[in-house]
């Protein structure tokens, strides 16, 4: 018998029920009382209508509910549809109709974001509101309070779907990423048995990053698994994360590269204080620059781990730990651009045309297969076929393996810039370019950034070469993208390089700004 997301919540309600199990901005609660709020949670979702396979919508940034809510969905087998809250509403509306999602929880501060779209979501039959403002909501406070709480029998297998996320397609459309049980028990475990110092249960870890992207989540079940009491921020804010670091005396924490970097430089006493009590720091989601790794190691004093994965496998695909660090730092600095081998029960390998295997140091493209590998894609027969080609996950990232099968990623093949943690595919952004009445062609690529490891380059062509102002340009995105999707520089160029086909030479545009990397990615 396969675990479920939410066993290792429940035995922690049972065996340590006056522990704290979450903290955030506004309140905290132990583990009995999250059990009793996760209850009722479960028995509200049913008394909306909701059953087993329907989907519903929640927008929010990080809060305990949050966190709580997917406990509890995981419990009914009715599936979550977390939303970005940096999208734009109409961005909302297109994933919500997508999944065909029956009811939608909006957070605090969304409800006139929410009011925009809400006449426009034909199959959203239940509104809940936590700031109780949108018209035809119920109101999250009295919808709960409503509720029993008392226990409910889990409804779900390991086989069933947990939640339903969204991640961009290099078709400009997002696509619906099916994540199961038995993914989820399998990427813990793995994880669980490559760490060599994991922390002790009791302790507490703080948890930045946004519960609605796949890292989040990861981290947040790998907390419960260990017993860890969650400190959850709602914002990234590097003195208040610093200092619940210190305060709480936190054994384990994720960050991105981003925000290692401005803890270290924003902090001006990072390096005068006492972090004795931190033993794990991972990071993910972009390498992270040598001379920010060597000052994390030595302000922290503590195992440094880097993941490597993507929706589509969970989480997490490859670690490299502590030991690969410490030896990157002592001189094998080739390291330092790897992610890692693979994990217990994954495979990787490097393919090139027609999937065939390449030697060690060649590049291709990075095929994987393991437990965590998901299902699939929501309504997207197609697409799921073309990524599970063969019973191997084709991740569209192109990379090597050496000798000793450690996976370096060396450029992307599929279309897309990773800033700040986030997947962005510029195509999306392309086409939103395109529907400026001045620019006849566009073209929007990553390049490097200190901060965010890459930023966001759009090269536009106007008709009759008519000057237009970057300003406007990115006035007009900012009216129909998420803000972290804008891009903040813009080329005004006579032509885009492209082959015999007619595509867009994007390695062209890319390679005079990473010149001096060793990698096309950030």
């Amino acid at each position: 018998m396969s675990l479920l997301f939410h066993d290792a919540f429940d035995f922690l309600v049972r065996s340590r029920p006056d522990q704290l199990c979450i903290v955030d901005d506004a309140r905290s609660l132990t583990f009995a009382e999250a059990g009793a709020e996760v209850n009722r949670i479960a028995h509200g979702l049913r008394a909306i209508g909701l059953t087993k396979g329907d989907r519903f919508g929640y927008l929010a940034k990080n809060n305990a509910d949050m966190w709580l809510m997917y406990l509890a969905a995981a419990r009914t087998g009715i599936v979550p549809v977390p939303l970005n809250y940096r999208l734009a509403p109409a961005e909302w509306r297109h994933i919500l109709i997508d999944a065909h999602a029956r009811a939608l929880f909006v957070g605090t501060g969304h409800d006139a974001q929410v009011a925009q779209i809400a006449d426009d979501l034909p199959e959203v039959g239940t509104l809940v509101s936590f700031d109780g403002t949108l018209e035809g909501a119920l109101h999250y406070a009295t919808w709960l309070a409503e509720q029993p709480g008392t226990p409910m029998a889990s409804a779900t297998s390991a086989e069933d779907i947990f939640y339903q996320m969204y991640t961009s397609g290099t078709t400009g459309l997002p696509k619906g990423v099916l994540v199961s049980h038995a993914n989820y028990a399998a990427n813990i475990s793995q994880c669980l048995q490559m760490i060599t110092r994991l922390p002790d249960a009791g302790g507490t870890a703080v948890v930045v990053t946004p519960l609605y992207h796949a890292a989040a989540v990861w981290i947040a079940a790998f907390c419960t698994a260990r017993g860890l009491t969650i400190h959850l921020k709602t914002d990234f804010d590097p003195h208040d994360v610093v200092d619940t670091l210190e305060r709480e005396r936190a054994r384990f924490t994720f960050l991105v590269p981003a925000m290692i970097q401005a803890c270290l430089t924003q902090v001006d006493d990072i390096a005068e204080r006492d972090w004795s009590h931190l033993g794990l720091l991972m990071y993910g989601a972009s390498p992270i620059a040598e001379d920010v790794l060597r000052r994390a190691i030595a302000v922290f004093g503590c195992d440094v781990y880097q993941a490597y994965g993507m929706t589509e496998t969970t989480a997490i695909l490859s670690l490299l730990g502590a030991d690969e660090h410490r030896r990157a730092l002592a001189g094998e600095e080739h390291l330092l651009l790897a992610c890692g081998r693979a994990l217990p029960g994954t495979e990787i390998v490097i393919a090139g045309e027609d999937d065939a295997p390449l030697p060690p140091g060649a590049v291709g493209q990075i095929l994987a297969r393991g437990p965590q590998i998901v299902p699939g894609y929501a309504n997207l027969p197609e697409a799921t076929a073309a990524f599970l080609d063969r019973g191997w996950a084709h991740t569209g990232d192109a990379g090597e393996i050496d000798a000793e099968g450690y996976v370096y990623i060396r450029d992307r093949i599929k279309d897309m810039v990773v800033s700040g943690g986030e997947n962005i595919y510029p195509r999306e952004i392309e086409n939103v370019l395109f529907d400026h009445p001045l620019i006849v062609d566009a073209a929007v690529i990553g390049v490097p950034d200190e901060r965010f490891g890459e930023a966001l380059l759009a090269f536009v062509v106007t008709a009759g070469d008519v000057a237009i102002a970057a300003q406007e340009v990115i006035a007009f995105c900012r009216e129909r993208l998420g803000g972290y999707k804008v891009p903040r520089r813009i080329e005004q160029v006579e032509t885009l390089p492209r082959n015999a086909s007619g595509k867009v030479l994007k390695h062209e545009l890319r390679a005079p700004y990473w010149a001096a990397s060793g990698r096309m990615v950030g």
